[in-house]
């Protein structure tokens, strides 16, 4: 299971997602550009010390990161507003790659079309969006649900 991220343009975001990839065991794709500097406090200060173990795998544009994910089968499974499925619907598998957009809009039509699936969160009818962090711990709470994948834990403090 990873999280994709397609050009992140809010480092407290990124961040945010990057420690709970860290703290659930989930590799973390960063799909270029992004919409700040690699080395912003920012994004340090929301992931905190659990950066540090982590290696996200950076792709230089939509292109690069498509012909990584060509060779390896694995699903690309969008989360977004305009999903046909709720996400507690949508059986997920392990090698799941769980795509989140831009904050402020989303992806483009071809990245659209190129997911193997679209799963949405059910809302409140009215209200636009969850805010892209939330989504990302909803949906692969879910995710690791349904695989038995949440990590066993061995250490548990206090």
């Amino acid at each position: 299971m990873r999280i994709t991220l397609y050009q992140p343009a809010i480092p407290q975001n990124t961040g945010t997602i990057m420690r709970l990839a860290a703290c659930l065991g989930v590799g973390v794709d960063i799909i270029e550009p992004c919409g700040f500097v690699w080395s912003d406090r920012h994004l340090r200060r929301a992931g905190m010390d659990y950066l540090d173990r982590l290696a996200p795998v950076r792709h230089a544009s939509w292109e690069t990161f498509q012909q990584s994910r060509r060779t390896t089968g694995e699903r690309l499974i969008l989360l977004t507003t305009k999903g046909s499925i709720p996400h507690t619907h949508f059986t997920f598998e392990a090698g799941d790659r769980l795509l989140l957009g831009r904050e402020s809009a989303g992806v483009p039509d071809e990245v659209h079309e190129a997911a193997d699936a679209r799963v949405r969160i059910p809302m409140i009818a009215g209200l636009r969006s969850v805010n892209v962090a939330m989504v990302a711990a909803m949906v692969l709470g879910e995710a690791l649900r349904q695989i038995n994948g949440f990590p066993e834990e061995t250490n548990r403090d206090g």
